[in-house]
């Protein structure tokens, strides 16, 4: 098995939407786990992957469009896919440091085995610290008045956090299909609700198992292989 890691660096506030809010507090919550860390589902990003891939792929010159192709559909695999048709990349969720997950959830397991009003940390703690409430409201265009009863707020995950993405392959991947990769997520700038909003701006970078950032490599392979 081959692992890759995709890094993702907030430039923005982003909400990880989780598709509900929280009676009192929230129009829309973020994704989070049982700790209070907030993440990104595996399976929303590969779709988001896929779709910038996609959007590559029909762009470029017809006499090379079907290889790249036949590559995104190894990647990402195709609709009611088959054995040989499958996708032949898993995405996992894009998470927080897993050191900093481990220790914190360490002191979470501790504080869990008291009374709930001695404890010193909660799951709402951790969350509150890596967030924070954004509230917006719809402009009457008429008179330029907030617009009745349009008051909405959502938790949004603060800028300059940075999340690790696991992509695994079962075999080796080809240099197509990295190169495909690559680019697909160098042109992955905006995720999460409100991405065309002005949330969820990101900068996206390829990593291999070793830790070492190989994204521009591919880009240039990516560039003379498409070059007409």
């Amino acid at each position: 098995m081959k692992i890759y890691h995709l890094k993702i660096k907030l430039l923005s506030d982003t909400t990880f939407g989780q598709g509900d809010g929280v009676a009192g507090l929230v129009d829309q919550e973020v994704e989070h786990d049982s700790n209070g860390f907030p993440y990104l589902r595996g399976r929303t990003l590969k779709g988001l992957l896929s779709e910038e891939c996609d959007n590559i792929v029909v762009m470029l010159p017809e006499e090379c469009r079907s290889r790249w192709q036949e590559t995104a559909s190894h990647l990402f695999g195709i609709s009611g896919s088959t054995l040989e048709t499958i996708s032949k990349m898993h995405v996992g969720d894009a998470c927080l440091p897993k050191d900093l997950r481990t220790e914190v959830g360490r002191q979470l397991d501790q504080e869990r085995t008291r009374p709930k009003h001695q404890r010193k940390l909660t799951e709402s703690d951790v969350l509150s610290s890596l967030t924070t409430i954004r509230r917006q409201t719809a402009i009457d265009p008429k008179d330029g008045a907030p617009a009745e009863h349009s008051l909405r707020s959502s938790r949004v995950v603060l800028r300059d956090l940075c999340f690790t993405a696991s992509l695994l392959f079962e075999e080796t991947p080809t240099a197509d299909m990295l190169a495909l990769l690559a680019v697909g997520i160098l042109a992955l700038r905006r995720v999460g609700s409100g991405r065309n909003r002005g949330r969820g701006h990101v900068c996206c970078t390829l990593y291999d198992s070793t830790g070492k950032e190989i994204t521009q490599n591919h880009l240039r392979y990516f560039e003379q292989e498409t070059r007409v």
